[in-house]
């Protein structure tokens, strides 16, 4: 499946300055894209302020930050949205943004919003670069900027927050550092539903490490998919050029310093890290069944009061196959279809690439989850934007362009991803 493996991150000093063209360049597209969506909506006499920090998902995370959790709305059909939907780690920031300054609920969450968004372009960087290089991962970092729906990073929604947890888990897995991942991972269980994905992607790169080590230091060179030897991770990060040496370690220490496989220690770290990694996610949704008295499965009877649920994309399919039954709106239908291919695509790409399998397994549940749940099918390229690592197949052959043809490309496709923002924003907009 893929012949990489965690390893040892080198020590790079000067990490943020490494950084620094991925957070320049993502900061300028947003900055670009606030700009035109300030613009648009005083042309139509609304604040984009508001737009970014009072409606939709970002009112129901500021009542839960000053009020706290318990209050629903009873819908005329029967429905009941319940702000328990929401999971607290936002509205648990927003609150202590509001303690300790003079900014309201509403500002904390733009705050957070912002600052986790840097934190998730500098955690795509991190993996990226780690994979492929500092180039690739500027790339990967500049086309999560302008995706079209990337106006919602700056919003008061958990995604920029959710997005920065997953990939610095994925990277504390890619290095070893299985206690960060598990602690990373649980943080963002308690950000979004979707957390099951970070999860997944530790406890499967725990389980084949540890099914690794068993095999015994004679098999050092084995790897995620069991083909090919650990240089192929250097291979994979340099665009081919395995490394020579050959001793590249499977397992490295606290800090990133080879040791050698089974060294003591290392199992009862990636040991606490498979523990803790599931921890939020479980710990809201059994606090949610006592708190609603349904048990294990309150939470899911929450989630049916927004009509939420997972239904393996029968109503998705059933959506888009109904978009074919008018002229109008077929060329609509048509268009998902085309999306929905392009994802899989890229998922094979990522694959054929011979990603790492964290990412792998990360990327593949949120898109399964974001495709087959029964949620409002609008919201669907907002719950895929966490799943960045389908971006690294388009992020390699637009490294290997010269600098001036990928910054026109990336500039064109910012200016119409702001303009596209700014008219999504003002209208619809994310549920």
């Amino acid at each position: 499946m893929t012949d990489l493996e965690t390893r040892a991150a080198p020590a790079r000093p000067g990490a943020l300055r490494r950084a620094a063209p991925a957070l320049l360049g993502y900061a300028a597209v947003r900055a670009l894209g606030l700009l035109v969506l300030a613009l648009w909506s005083e042309a139509r006499g609304k604040s984009a302020y508001t737009l970014l920090t009072a409606r939709w998902d970002a009112l129901w995370y500021t009542r839960v930050a000053e009020l706290g959790y318990g209050y629903e709305v009873r819908l005329a059909n029967g429905d009941v949205h319940s702000n328990l939907a929401f999971f607290p780690l936002l509205p648990w920031l927003e609150r202590l943004v509001a303690a300790v300054s003079p900014l309201s609920y509403a500002d904390g969450g733009f705050v957070v919003a912002v600052l986790a968004s840097l934190a998730a372009a500098w955690g795509i960087f991190a993996v990226a670069d780690h994979v492929y290089g500092p180039r690739a991962g500027v790339c990967a970092v500049l086309l999560w900027a302008v995706l079209p729906v990337g106006v919602v990073q700056s919003m008061a929604y958990s995604e920029s927050l959710f997005t920065a947890l997953a990939a610095w888990s994925l990277y504390a897995v890619l290095t070893g550092r299985w206690v960060t991942a598990g602690v990373l991972a649980s943080l963002a269980g308690l950000t979004r539903p979707v957390g099951l994905a970070v999860v997944a992607a530790v406890w499967a790169a725990g389980v084949v490490s540890f099914l690794h080590d068993r095999r015994g230091a004679g098999e050092e060179h084995h790897s995620f998919g069991g083909s090919r030897g650990a240089a192929a991770v250097d291979g994979a990060r340099s665009g081919g050029r395995a490394a020579s040496g050959g001793n590249t370690p499977r397992t490295p220490s606290a800090g990133g310093a080879p040791v050698p496989p089974g060294a003591p220690g290392v199992g009862v770290r990636r040991a606490v890290g498979l523990f803790a990694a599931p921890l939020g996610t479980a710990g809201y949704v059994l606090w949610v069944g006592h708190r609603t008295g349904k048990g294990p499965f309150g939470y899911l009877d929450v989630q049916a009061g927004w009509r939420n649920g997972f239904d393996g994309g029968f109503a998705f399919a059933r959506f888009t196959a109904e978009k074919f039954t008018s002229f109008p709106s077929a060329p609509a239908g048509l268009g998902l279809i085309v999306g929905v291919g392009l994802l899989v695509w890229l998922y094979v790409l990522c694959a054929r690439q011979r990603q790492p399998l964290p990412l792998l397994v990360y990327a593949g549940t949120v898109a399964v989850l974001a495709l087959c749940a029964s949620s409002y099918f609008g919201s669907k390229p907002r719950l895929l934007m966490p799943a960045f690592p389908l971006l690294l197949p388009l992020a390699l052959p637009l490294s290997r362009l010269r600098t001036p043809r990928s910054t026109l490309v990336v500039g064109s496709v910012a200016v119409a991803s702001a303009v596209y923002g700014a008219f999504w924003l003002n209208g619809s907009g994310p549920p």
